[in-house]
């Protein structure tokens, strides 16, 4: 490695992080370089120092990567909102299923018997469901409306967003200038988006109330997007429509003739066109064996529990929100199915009699934190209980095969495993493992 004058650096880039940021060796410590690609000679100019490991800013790409591209938007390198826009969306996926098979090896020591080939689906445009945060500044005199900035806490100064479900992903400027002729422009600080397949949502959590000439440019705004305004005073509990109540937002499931009705702060998959894919897979899975009862966990809306319910004898789906158990039983009631159950309970204290019955197929679809509890309770039932067979749908690799580890300590194998890519231009990736009872 070379230093120059300015106490930039030249290094290779050896290898990826889980979250996309490149690794060279310096000095025996490990550094860590964003926006950098493995096989890359690199300027880098290290910045904070440690021990083992340092961080560095990217100067200048010397020698670029094969898997290097123009990123898509232009707020790419600011923006936290994606993290691997310079790397070919081949070379995206491939990243991901390489992370998910680490985790495996290192976490759990265990492998896929059959890894199944990556679904990609649409790269632009997927994302039905935002976070978006708001800033007056004062000194410019504008709203800001975007992502957090993705080396600061500051909100990203914006107009565009090409990940985001249209319209928004052109809207934010207008929202900005909308907001920023409110007397509510320093008391916004946070906006939720939220998609369905005819209409959106905004949730504009505001601090003050609006007035009513706050009230008519924000319904024109919707108006002019086919947009409901929503706004949150306080908790979940405070969330009002803004003009009148608004009927609720809804996706569908072509293949299986499902309505799905949401609220616009429920939780929902961000990609709606990877979804279908994976209730696709995850029903293919049931079919394949006895799914006459069908334990699904985390279960949501029913997203899982309603397709399964035309081709399971009976479906039982718990979750831990009471609110979305709601609408999930209210879901199966729109669609005509009579054998899916909701109920409530929490999902990582243990003790549930549902666990005492017997299933032939456990779903399980938990948030970041995994399944730990659940599984765990599974793997002592193996002999008497324990389902013939589980599909785990994960969202973080590391909390996947701590899981996976306990199945496979109890006898299940790890029979199968699938990477799906719901979230595009980011280092997150969707993982669907399928574990099945002795050889």
């Amino acid at each position: 490695m070379a230093t120059n004058s300015d106490g930039d650096v030249t290094a290779s880039i050896r290898d990826l992080t889980h979250d996309g940021r490149g690794v060279a060796d310096l000095d025996g410590r490990r550094v860590f370089v964003v926006g950098a690609l493995p096989g890359e000679q690199v300027l880098i100019r290290p910045r904070r120092r440690r021990r083992r490991w340092a961080d560095a800013e990217l100067v200048n790409v010397i020698v670029p990567s094969a898997q290097r591209v123009e990123a898509g938007c232009e707020y790419f390198g600011r923006c936290g909102g994606c993290a691997v826009q310079h790397m070919d969306y081949r070379a995206q996926i491939r990243f991901k299923q390489d992370v998910v098979a680490e985790a495996f090896e290192r976490i759990a020591g265990l492998a896929p018997e059959q890894w199944l080939e990556p679904v990609a689906g649409p790269q632009w445009n997927y994302r039905r469901r935002a976070r978006l945060g708001v800033k007056y500044v004062t000194g410019k005199q504008r709203v800001l409306v975007g992502f957090r900035e993705r080396a600061a806490p500051y909100v990203t100064d914006m107009t565009s967003c090409p990940v985001l479900a249209r319209p928004m992903d052109r809207a934010l400027g207008e929202l900005a200038a909308v907001i920023a002729d409110s007397s509510l422009r320093s008391q916004l600080p946070q906006i939720e988006v939220a998609m369905g397949d005819e209409r959106g949502a905004l949730v504009l959590r505001v601090l003050a109330a609006p007035t009513p000439a706050d009230e008519a440019l924000f319904q024109a705004f919707g108006e002019g997007h086919g947009l409901d305004i929503y706004l949150q005073t306080g908790g979940p509990g405070t969330i009002e429509a803004l003009g009148g109540a608004k009927p609720a937002l809804t996706y569908k499931l072509e293949e299986f003739g499902l309505t799905f009705e949401f609220a616009p702060t429920d939780f929902v998959q961000i990609n709606a066109a990877i979804n279908a894919r994976i209730v696709s897979e995850v029903l293919a899975f049931a079919r394949a064996g006895s799914c006459g009862r069908v334990l699904d966990l985390f279960c949501g809306l029913g997203n899982f529990s309603l397709p399964l319910a035309k081709h399971a004898q009976a479906v039982l789906g718990v979750e831990g929100e009471a609110g979305l158990v709601a609408r999930a039983a209210r879901n199966a009631e729109l669609n005509g199915i009579a054998n899916a159950k909701f109920v409530t309970a929490d999902l990582a204290a243990g003790g549930w009699g549902f666990l005492a019955e017997p299933w032939d197929l456990v779903v399980l679809d938990p948030p970041r934190t995994g399944a730990e509890a659940v599984v765990t309770q599974i793997a002592t039932r193996i002999e008497t209980l324990g389902p013939q067979r589980v599909a785990y749908v994960s969202c973080h690799p590391a909390t996947l095969a701590r899981d996976a580890q306990i199945l496979a300590a109890s006898g299940y194998r790890l029979t199968a495993a699938r990477v799906f890519d719901m979230f595009p231009q980011t280092y997150h990736v969707e993982t669907m493992a399928l574990f099945e009872r002795g050889a």
